[in-house]
């Protein structure tokens, strides 16, 4: 694999104030965690308004860089709270803009928050990679959802679904001087897993990852010793902690240099006392409660994080 000097932590998210935000029924059909609500719109709206500003608060304490920006009430993008999914980061200089299944979800990609990175917050943008033209035949790569990356060793995790596909990850790979390591997820109703950042996260360390959920044994074996192979301790969950959001972790970088590992209270109270420990020997434990997104619209805290590794200064 080809060196590189990315670090596989960021010390800056980019995060998306809602303003419009429900639970989307165009993603429903692919996403067995959402849906999960009684709600109006209106109460959904009003208590992830909530719910973010305590993650980003929390984050902040801890001494992570947060950008923040509203999202826009026209035209209404239910999920514009989860960046990530349209927007990844690179250390030199690259942002990449995804395609994305859901119609709904496509107007998320804002070219003004891009300009905003680099007008205001400092960032330096040297190339844009536009994959959103394979909306146009049907495939989709939803960012790092899709792609779980290994920045330090050119590797990308992707399970295949509905919004990974094979065609896109390659065009990925080569634009991106990555290798890819493709698998099939499925949870415990044997549903494929939408995206491979539910199942799975890899910090500089350490990587969270329900095995169970890769029910092919050649498959699973190639992850995990990938994994290992690459100097990272694993913390295997359970299918229960896995629809408690535990895989959908994000470590980063403190502005002290310290190491912390961002998760939903959900996720967090999921863990057992072994995995808290395997955890907190490497980072700080960061954790806000944000039960009624992810009841909402099936996602956590690692979606809400889209990662900022552009040079800065």
């Amino acid at each position: 694999m080809t060196s590189s000097a990315e670090s596989q932590l960021a010390n800056a998210v980019l995060m998306i104030r809602p303003v419009r935000f429900f639970s989307n029924p165009l993603t429903a059909a692919s996403n067995r965690f959402q849906g999960k609500t009684s709600l109006t719109a209106d109460e959904q709206q009003s208590a992830a308004l909530a719910e973010f500003n305590g993650l980003a608060a929390a984050l902040e304490r801890a001494g992570v860089d947060v950008v923040v920006v509203d999202d826009t009430a026209e035209p209404p993008t239910p999920d514009a709270v989860f960046p990530n999914n349209w927007i990844s980061t690179h250390a030199d200089g690259t942002v990449v803009l995804y395609p994305m299944e859901a119609e709904n979800r496509r107007t998320e990609r804002r070219q003004d928050i891009i300009d905003g990175l680099a007008q205001q917050h400092g960032f330096h943008v040297r190339r844009v990679i536009d994959l959103s033209p394979h909306e146009e035949r049907g495939h989709y790569l939803e960012g790092t959802g899709s792609l779980v990356l290994d920045r330090v060793n050119r590797l990308a995790y992707a399970c295949l679904s509905s919004r990974t596909h094979l065609d896109v990850l390659g065009d990925f790979a080569q634009q991106l001087d990555y290798d890819v390591l493709a698998f099939d997820a499925v949870d415990s109703n044997g549903a494929a897993i939408y995206h491979t950042n539910v199942l799975m996260n890899v910090g500089e360390t350490l990587a969270v990852i329900c095995l169970q959920a890769i029910r092919d044994a050649a498959q699973r074996e190639a992850v995990q010793k990938s994994l290992i192979d690459s100097g990272h301790a694993l913390v295997d969950l359970s299918y229960e902690q896995l629809e408690s959001f535990a895989g959908n972790m994000l470590e980063l970088r403190a502005k002290d240099g310290g190491r912390v590992l961002a998760m939903s209270a959900q996720a967090h109270q999921s863990l057992t006392d072994a995995q808290r420990a395997a955890i907190e020997a490497v980072a700080t434990i960061v954790s806000a409660p944000i039960d009624r997104i992810e009841a909402s619209a099936g996602g956590s805290v690692r979606c809400m994080l889209a990662e900022l590794h552009l040079p800065r200064g």
